[in-house]
């Protein structure tokens, strides 16, 4: 089994936090933005892994039955990213999503790169593709078409706020 790398920000002084509680309405008012836009998402898709919290729960709030993942990896740690954005294995159906209505999610998206590429790659398979993200950062090329909050400080997330758990005998 290969342990996926967290990213400690224990150190850093300022960032933003958010809770498990947070997170909750959060997902609720950005649910509640793409309801209040008029589209009404076939399939939700999430950017694994930071997205497949997000996107659980914008699944249910918006009654979204239809769900799958893309992993990309980007970020290596803090600060810290590979030189390009890149898909991982296993690979995400597109043949079933041609034609459809898919909302893509995300925790944040910071440089847009990786949401630039997964965009990209749904639509030149021919879907209608939109995006949702919890954050988003002033530095971002793409801008999502939902956002609950921006901010230009490091993100804690309550789901990678302390390090993997490991057997304990």
């Amino acid at each position: 089994m290969t342990t996926a790398y967290h990213a400690d920000s224990t150190d850093l002084p300022e960032k933003e936090v958010l809770t498990w509680e947070r997170f909750g309405s959060a997902c609720r008012e950005l649910a509640q933005q793409v309801a209040d836009s008029g589209f009404c998402p076939e399939v939700i898709i999430a950017v694994a892994r930071g997205g497949l919290l997000p996107g659980g729960a914008l699944s249910y709030a918006l009654g979204v039955k239809l769900s799958d993942a893309i992993n990309v990896e980007f970020y290596t740690d803090v600060h810290e990213t590979l030189p390009d954005p890149v898909l991982l294995a296993p690979m995400l159906d597109t043949e079933n999503i041609r034609g459809r209505r898919l909302l893509v999610v995300d925790d944040v998206v910071d440089s847009g790169r990786t949401l630039e590429l997964v965009l990209d790659l749904l639509r030149e398979v021919g879907a209608e593709a939109r995006s949702a993200v919890l954050y988003a950062k002033p530095t971002t090329i793409m801008e999502p078409d939902y956002v609950w909050k921006s901010t230009d400080l490091w993100i804690a997330f309550p789901w990678s706020a302390e390090p993997p758990v490991t057997a304990s005998v």
